[in-house]
């Protein structure tokens, strides 16, 4: 019996050190809103406040999924937020002045996206010039691009079913109450029904292959606790307006990138040139075309950032995206990401994402000079690349 505990003790405690960047960054999450529920008179914990939370989490969240995999191959992307604010333009301008239709006008951003990632792949994996003055480059040619398509003024306002894609939420089935969604409802029944049956799958392979799993009653406890987490995620929504389709949008991107991340041989090969680029090439890993690949599929993604970020405005300004790199890379460093390559995860970055929109939501409504607000800010993100140096050391 004693000898079962002290193997539960060990296997928890590897689980955890495993771990450890995630759990930090959750714990992380919780204190903050903690503090901030009382620092704003418990308004930052209402539905009607975190539900806007989440809104304001999704194009840096949009943007932080990719940027995840850039680090991951020891490059950076300093263009995104110019180049998600030169998309959401053309897709305004397209639409206000020449009234194209919706899909039109995303297709057409999209298409922009991947010209400029084909661009940045040229010159970072076939002519070896590095990313980070590549992306700098295209940040100052697309702030300047930005001003001559809109002509230094906004574009306004969108057709509703453009606005729909980041203003409106997923309408309820039947019930007729203002504050209660049972469409969310039932969405979050199945999320938590399709985690429980892909985590004990899981766990099942796990044992099947010989490899360490959780003690049984150590699972079923973290199967409760993150049930719980996703319910309590949901709820937020079900009590309010219903989940919005913006965000219904980066939960999929969330989903499959992590898929592609983790279970697929080009994701496996993103953190192989990370972790050692002179070992992916003498292993027959063609490190230009999957760099290339890369930076295509970063394009597209940013401009759906772009598109997620105009409809929320309801209209292209000259200012669209500006920062929005730097939250994006905070977001991805804070969620465990490391600067060094080889190692980062998408959902750590997510909830890097929800930190960083967190910081600006509560400080925003405390009144806090935006002064001490760039200064916190920048605190966290040293902070946390200090902890990827010191965990790394270790």
């Amino acid at each position: 019996m004693q000898r079962e505990e002290m193997s539960l003790y060990k296997i928890t405690v590897n689980s955890f050190k495993n771990n450890f960047r995630q759990y930090t960054m959750i714990i992380a999450l919780i204190v903050i809103w903690t503090i901030f529920s009382f620092t704003t008179g418990k308004v930052f914990l209402t539905p009607r406040n975190l539900s806007n939370l989440f809104l304001q989490t999704v194009p840096v969240g949009i943007l932080a999924v990719g940027m995840t995999l850039i680090i991951v191959t020891g490059n950076i992307d300093l263009s995104v937020g110019a180049l998600a604010g030169f998309c959401g333009a053309i897709a305004a301008v397209l639409q206000v002045k020449y009234q194209f239709s919706t899909v039109s006008v995303i297709f057409a951003a999209l298409g922009v996206g991947l010209l400029i990632g084909l661009w940045h792949g040229f010159w970072v994996a076939y002519q070896k010039v590095p990313a980070f003055i590549v992306t700098l480059s295209s940040m100052l040619a697309l702030r300047g691009a930005i001003l001559g398509v809109t002509d230094g003024m906004t574009i306004g306002p969108m057709q509703d079913s453009f606005k729909a894609i980041g203003q409106k939420y997923l309408p309820s089935f039947f019930s007729k109450t203002p504050h209660f969604n049972d469409s969310t409802l039932i969405l979050a029944l199945v999320c938590i029904a399709l985690y429980l049956i892909f985590d004990w799958k899981n766990r099942n392979e796990r044992i099947k292959f010989g490899f360490e799993t959780l003690p049984l009653k150590a699972q079923i406890l973290k199967m409760v606790l993150i049930s719980i987490a996703i319910g309590a995620f949901f709820s937020v929504m079900i009590f309010y307006q219903g989940i919005a389709y913006c965000v219904l949008l980066l939960m999929a991107i969330t989903l499959v990138f992590s898929f592609v991340a983790g279970n697929t041989v080009f994701g496996r090969r993103l953190y192989a040139i990370g972790g050692n680029a002179d070992a992916a090439r003498l292993s027959g890993i063609n490190i230009g075309k999957n760099i290339m690949r890369l930076f295509v599929i970063y394009g597209c993604l940013t401009a759906v950032a772009g598109v997620v970020l105009t409809a929320r405005l309801n209209a292209a300004t000259t200012s669209a995206g500006t920062n929005m790199e730097l939250d994006a890379i905070a977001a991805a460093v804070i969620g465990g990401t490391s600067l060094l390559g080889g190692e980062g995860t998408i959902i750590g970055s997510i909830i890097g994402a929800l930190i960083m929109a967190s910081l600006d939501n509560g400080m925003s409504l405390m009144n806090m000079n935006i002064t001490y607000q760039y200064i916190i800010k920048g605190m966290i993100l040293l902070f946390a690349v200090w902890l990827d140096i010191y965990n790394r050391r270790k």
